[in-house]
């Protein structure tokens, strides 16, 4: 039975209707809540299903650590961490007693299969601080818990629309947004103003909700740092489940080779199929994911997204037409090229295949979907940002130190901190990077981005009246119009300013022909091969 919650009045200890929290003191002058359960736990026959309320509870929930995370590997490792019971989410405010604030929900990336940043090293603390809002972040199922379609976990009754989707990840963002709804005013938080945000795969989900009416109402301003609008067919959904069902009895020995094994599979009932999935640990998932890969995609399943996918964005058929920030990094690529260890030896090579493959990916996922949102009748202004720092001017300067200044720059996920106000993002080398040489710099650019985003999220326009910041001007689709706008530093002083470029993926495979020969081969296998 859901509880009435009170308006907040400055007490850590907040009534939401499902049971009283208590919060802590945090950085910044801040106070956090952590781990509180937006969904009742997705175990047993709830895994596979869209989620469900949370219990309530009586007594106080005090909790000082952060939730686990969702069953997933450790970053770069075959080790298995998290738990299926991680349906929670943690919330930063001012210590102030006003209310009213903005809401700035927070999806984090790592592919949908891993959480990354973590909790822990990318928090909420100085934005709610700095910007005067309440910060929300959150936990969601990841990989084949997360994403998963077959007609064993079909009922087609039309009740069980959202259980027969296959996903579960972008419906348990859809139940926290409606928890915010429901709870955030006593956070003083206002669920009329909610930011919706991610990074990576928290980019990709954040444009998978705009299409989304079962996210209808429940956020009304948006960005999708790196990002994209990547979504699959539920029949490509299907033949990806049929063929880890096949892995699955190879590796736990129902059948000696996969001929059999699919031979198997097809003699069994959808009632002894979907069984046999729920009885799986998530770790015999994970073993079949080299010979099954997973593809972070969301289904256009008809109920959760549309049958049209991300066709609806060049329609104009999306539910959800609100002011929206698209940006990426201008070195996307270096970060796979980096850390797993590509090319270790030849640097034209390695040099060459970030500047195209991270060319394209600015080409399709901003300046192409910015090009269709602003087609679009009732689509409220749409603006587009490069992120700079880090990357070599064409003297070879740099703001990092080498070997990350040529090797990472730009990189994928390097405008976390940015945004955050915080010096952390990849973990140990963080300190490497962010040295006292580039602070300066740094600090003034992040309080140029974090100013922007605060004005955009109170208005839908990141120009805050009667500042010397550069105007950030909302995307035109006329040729020399505004594009985007660039994040970089100029020594200790922001270089911030609009471009009239826009990238296009035959204008990045075209200057990709005009390479030399073996580099232009070689460059185009990496792009196409999969390799990043």
């Amino acid at each position: 039975m859901k509880k009435e919650t009170k308006a907040w009045t400055g007490n850590r200890t907040v009534q939401t209707r499902y049971g009283a929290v208590k919060g802590f003191e945090d950085q910044s002058n801040t106070w956090v809540w952590k781990a509180i359960p937006f969904a009742k736990p997705p175990v047993g026959d709830l895994r596979w299903k869209a989620p469900r309320d949370p219990d309530s509870w009586d007594g106080l929930r005090e909790e000082t650590e952060f939730s686990e995370r969702a069953c997933q590997n450790r970053m770069l490792t075959d080790d298995i961490i998290g738990s299926e019971d991680c349906l929670y989410l943690n919330i930063w405010r001012p210590q102030s007693p006003e209310s009213g604030l903005p809401v700035y929900f927070w999806i984090h990336g790592g592919g949908n299969t891993i959480q990354q940043p973590i909790h822990k090293i990318v928090h909420g603390a100085n934005i709610a601080s700095q910007s005067n809002m309440v910060f929300v972040s959150i936990n969601y199922r990841l990989g084949e818990f997360g994403w998963f379609s077959h007609p064993a976990l079909r009922t087609g009754k039309p009740g069980d629309k959202y259980d027969d989707s296959g996903n579960y990840g972008i419906l348990d963002i859809i139940k926290a947004l409606e928890w915010v709804q429901d709870n955030i005013e006593a956070f003083g938080g206002n669920p009329d103003n909610v930011f919706l945000s991610g990074e990576s795969a928290g980019g990709f989900n954040t444009l998978a909700l705009l299409l989304s009416p079962a996210a209808r109402n429940l956020f009304h301003k948006a960005m999708s740092q790196s990002g994209g609008a990547r979504i699959c067919s539920v029949a490509e959904g299907d033949a990806n489940a049929n063929a880890m069902i096949a892995h699955l009895l190879v590796n736990d020995g129902t059948a000696t080779n996969l001929e059999d094994a699919e031979k198997y599979r097809d003699n069994m009932t959808l009632g002894e199929i979907a069984a046999y999935l729920r009885a799986k640990p998530f770790a015999e998932f994970y073993r079949c994911r080299r010979a099954v890969p997973f593809a972070m995609s969301s289904f256009a399943d008809g109920a959760v997204i549309p049958t049209t996918g991300s066709d609806s964005l060049e329609a104009g058929t999306y539910p959800n037409k609100v002011p929206i920030i698209l940006g990426t990094n201008r070195e996307e690529r270096k970060f796979s090229l980096f850390f797993q260890n590509v090319f270790p030896d030849d640097d034209e090579l390695y040099e060459n295949v970030a500047v195209f493959a991270s060319g394209l990916w600015k080409a399709s996922g901003v300046d192409g979907l910015l090009r269709r949102l602003r087609t679009n009748v009732g689509q409220p202004d749409v603006y587009g940002y490069q992120f700079c720092w880090g990357a070599r001017t064409p003297d070879g300067k740099s703001p990092l130190p080498e070997p990350y200044a040529s090797k990472l720059g730009a990189s994928h996920a390097m405008d976390i901190p940015f945004f955050f106000g915080l010096n952390r993002t990849f973990g140990p080398i963080d300190r490497e990077m962010f040295t006292e040489e580039n602070r300066r710099g740094k600090e003034a650019l992040t309080k140029s981005m974090m100013t922007y985003v605060a004005q955009f999220i109170r208005t839908g326009d990141p120009n805050k009246p009667g500042s010397n910041m550069t105007k950030w001007l909302p995307w035109s689709n006329e040729v020399g119009g505004p594009k985007c706008i660039i994040f970089d530093v100029d020594g200790d002083v922001p270089d911030v300013r609009m471009t009239t470029e826009e990238l296009t993926e035959e204008g990045v495979r075209a200057r990709m022909e005009a390479l030399r020969e073996p580099l232009r081969t070689k460059v185009k296998e990496a792009v196409a091969g999969g390799l990043l």
